[in-house]
Order: C-alpha cells, then sequence, then structure tokens
C-alpha cells in the first residue's frame, strides 16, 4: 500500500523573492487521493518539478484569498482546459473564489472543456466539508485578517486484514464468513465454540491524520480542532523577536507554532511561510525546538511521510 505522504511545492510568505522561493502549495496524497492545498502563484511549475499528474488532482482546497494562496489556481485550471481535461474539479473555498475565476473565464471567452463544482465555505466552526469511504474533511476556522479556516485530513477506519494461515486451520471458516471476520465478529463453530476474531485477523492500519493551519494568528482555539494528529503544518511567519509583527499582521512566531503543537500533542510539526526577512530558515526549527522537539522547517519540493 502506497503511504501518505505531503510534498511542498511552496513555503514562503508573499513574495516569491528568489528561485528557491515560493508561495503556499502543497499537495497531500492520502489513501490513492492526491489534493490540493493551496495554489500560489507557480504552482503548476512546482507539480511538475515533483512530477505530480495533473489528472489526479481532483479535489483542491484553498485557506482564503490573499493572492499568495491562490494566484497560481487561474493558470492550473487554464492548463487543465488546454490539456483536454473532461473530469470534474472540486474546489473548496471561501465565498468570493467562484466570482474571481467566473470572471477570468467570461472575459478569456474559455469555456472550460471540463466543470468546476465550488464548494463555498462560511462557517466559523469546524465543519465537515468532504467525506469518501477512505476519508473526511474538515475545515479549521482561523484567526487572520480576512476570513480562513485550516484543513484537518483523517483517514477512515479500515477493515481487519485476515490471517489466511491460522484460518486454514478451521476448515468451517469459508469465503463468505471472510466479511464478518474483516469487520471484527468472532467466528463460532458448529459446535458452540467461540474462536476469538483476534486469533484469525490482523488490526488494520493506523488511521492517519494530517492538520494544515496557514495563515492565523496565534490561535489556542484550534488545538481542540488538531490534538494527537500525525502531521501538523502551522504557519511561523516571523520569528520570536518579531512578535509584535506577528500580531500586527495576523501570523504566528516560530515558537507559537511549537506551543499550539504542544498543546494538541500532535505526533509532528512542519513549520512554514516564512517571511523572506529571514533568510536562514532553520532559525525558526531552532526556536521552535526549544518547546517542542519534533519540528521540522519544510522545504519546496520535499516529501514528508505521515
Amino acid at each position: 500500500m502506497k503511504k501518505s505522504s505531503l510534498t511542498i511545492l511552496g513555503c514562503h510568505s508573499s513574495i516569491p523573492a528568489n528561485k528557491k522561493f515560493h508561495p503556499t502549495a502543497q499537495i497531500l496524497e492520502m489513501k490513492g487521493f492526491s489534493f490540493l492545498i493551496d495554489c500560489g502563484e507557480g504552482t503548476q511549475v512546482q507539480l511538475r518539478k515533483a512530477k505530480i499528474k495533473f489528472n489526479k488532482i481532483i479535489h483542491i482546497f484553498i485557506s482564503h484569498l490573499h493572492g499568495d494562496h491562490f494566484f497560481g489556481l487561474i493558470g492550473l485550471l487554464s492548463t487543465f482546459h488546454l490539456l483536454g481535461r473532461e473530469k470534474s474539479v472540486n474546489i473548496y473555498a471561501p465565498k468570493g473564489l467562484k466570482e474571481i475565476i467566473d470572471v477570468h473565464f467570461k472575459w478569456s471567452y474559455t469555456k472550460l472543456k471540463y466543470c468546476i463544482d465550488h464548494i463555498e465555505l462560511s462557517s466559523s466552526k469546524l465543519e465537515k466539508i468532504m467525506e469518501n469511504k477512505e476519508i473526511e474533511v474538515f475545515s479549521i476556522p482561523l484567526k487572520h485578517r480576512i476570513y480562513t479556516n485550516g484543513f484537518l485530513f483523517r483517514e477512515k477506519p479500515s477493515n481487519r486484514k485476515l490471517n489466511i494461515e491460522e484460518i486454514k486451520k478451521i476448515p468451517e471458516i469459508k469465503i463468505k464468513d471472510y466479511p464478518d471476520l474483516k469487520s471484527g465478529k468472532d467466528f463460532k463453530t458448529k459446535n458452540g465454540e467461540i474462536i476469538s476474531n483476534c486469533q484469525l485477523t490482523f488490526d488494520p492500519p493506523k488511521i492517519l491524520s494530517y492538520a494544515f493551519c496557514s495563515d492565523t494568528s496565534f490561535y489556542l482555539p484550534i488545538v481542540e480542532h488538531i490534538k494527537y494528529v500525525d502531521l501538523l503544518y502551522h504557519e511561523s511567519t516571523f520569528l520570536k523577536e518579531e512578535e509584535n509583527r506577528a500580531i500586527h499582521t495576523g501570523h504566528s512566531t516560530a515558537n507559537q507554532a511549537a506551543y499550539i503543537a504542544k498543546k494538541a500533542k500532535v505526533k509532528k510539526l512542519l513549520l512554514g511561510h516564512y517571511s523572506n526577512r529571514f533568510p536562514n530558515i532553520k532559525e525558526f526549527e531552532k526556536e521552535a525546538k526549544e518547546i517542542f522537539f519534533n519540528v521540522e522547517t519544510s522545504e519546496p519540493l520535499k516529501k514528508y511521510h505521515l
């Protein structure tokens, strides 16, 4: 089974100051799905470099309508069209993005060859916004200068795995009994003997979860929504020496992100959305490790496994 992973396409703030600095965008691969989270300028170029297949992207999540988080989207949607895409695309974003996209394609006289389904977000509470048999996704209300959401991606429980070697020892067990065993039921023989399910099956894979929190001020209420996640991406635009600037602009510092991770008891913290005034991103990691031990700075085109 393919491992769940996060590929960072861009992890800096507003201005792409040099060829290594790209605004926010990332691909989460989970249960065979490829989720695009934010789509800053240059995202489609980064997708090419990361060798991500465009036609695998069906669900796109946009946190808010500041340009460094969605200015690459119209270009990507246009490329989908030029490549002859027919599969529909679902875009989960704050109200207003649909109007922006519609205006562009209206005045460029472009009739897309595929459909866009806009799921407009406006809730100020945790809300389930997408669900299928494998995964559920929630919007996480954040605290920024405009309406902004983070996103929580969580796998659903899998069935138990059959222990075929043990099953073969009991001729009474037939293929028709397998669904019950996978669902966790014990097996009862004809003479009434109960054979424990754990003897006949293996535990299912661990349920994995990922939380994306950018952009936001230091905001403790999110802790309840992201408890125990395997990987948390939390913005760290500034170092603590610039905490006043962080407050003024609606952003967080590295040590504040680490405090959130510690309170939420997450497994690992990934920092990002660095201000370009800090060329050495390892300073963010150093600061955060004073509070939370398992932390890493995100880097463009690097893959992180859940």
